[in-house]
């Protein structure tokens, strides 16, 4: 085989375009490369990032829902127990209502039977009184009827 000058040609030619594209097209094509291998890797860690942050988040919502959950618990114990308390205040007061209505009610029929038993002692003895003038046939004088009547009065 033969180094011809064609073959020659071709390599210096070939050993040229080696150098040019190591020199002037390799190093943009690798820093290309290297960017887009940071990029990636830099996305990758935020993906990361924003994953570990959403758990974060999620316990925290998690917390703040169990929180809610117990304070609502609790306020709505809160609120049935003072609904008893209210139920139970309107009972006594109406029981002491109630009692006192009666008592009131009590005093007032014991004041009526006392005057209707007043009233009855009277017409008694007026009644008593004219049966006794019709016995007697006469009529008695004022203040002998008022004794009379007090006399009676009292006995009863």
């Amino acid at each position: 085989m033969d180094i011809n000058a064609t073959l020659l040609g071709q390599l210096i030619t070939f050993i040229i375009l080696v150098w040019f594209t190591m020199k002037y097209v390799w190093p943009p094509i690798t820093s290309a490369i290297s960017e887009r291998e940071k990029k990636i890797a830099d996305g990758l860690e935020a993906g990361e990032r924003a994953k570990r942050e959403l758990e974060l988040a999620e316990h925290k919502a998690l917390d703040i829902v169990r929180v809610a959950k117990s304070d609502a618990a609790h306020i709505i114990d809160l609120a049935h127990k003072r609904s008893v308390q209210l139920v139970d205040e309107a009972k006594e007061d109406a029981r002491v209502e109630g009692k006192r209505i009666l008592e009131q009610a009590h005093e007032e029929f014991a004041r009526d039977v006392s005057r209707t038993k007043e009233e009855l002692r009277l017409r008694l003895a007026g009644l008593a009184i004219a049966g006794a003038e019709k016995v007697i046939k006469r009529n008695l004088d004022a203040t002998t009827q008022a004794n009379l009547l007090d006399d009676f009065v009292a006995e009863l």
